[in-house]
């Protein structure tokens, strides 16, 4: 058995115009699935960009917003997720900061209740 410390090396993100936002890899499959944490400090934001592959992101602690291609900010809070299909536009960011575990893979099959869609 191993024991391993969130968030892990973590490493700044810049993309997209990103500000305030902190990456850390957490597990990948056959480089298919990838689970990675993101920390975003207080007025932090992942710049608007496609998904390269289908992406659900979600929040364990704190609060924000995510939007898809509309450019609606919807808020999100600590234990709900956003889904991005692969290709959709979107973006988010916190006031407050946030703590995020982000699963991203082409074939990604989503097992919760939905509680709305955009």
């Amino acid at each position: 058995m191993k024991i391993y410390e969130l968030p892990g090396q973590e490493r700044p993100v810049d993309a997209f115009e990103s500000k305030g936002v902190m990456f850390s890899g957490i597990t990948r499959h056959d480089g298919r699935i990838q689970i990675s944490s993101l920390h975003l400090e207080a007025g932090g934001v992942v710049g608007r960009h496609p998904a390269a592959v289908s992406q659900l992101f979600l929040l364990i602690d704190g609060e924000g917003w995510v939007s898809g291609p509309d450019r609606q900010r919807i808020a999100i809070r600590a234990g709900q997720a956003a889904f991005w299909e692969a290709g959709e536009e979107h973006e988010s960011g916190t006031k407050s900061g946030m703590t995020v575990i982000m699963a991203e893979g082409e074939e990604l099959v989503i097992e919760m209740e939905e509680l709305a869609s955009f």
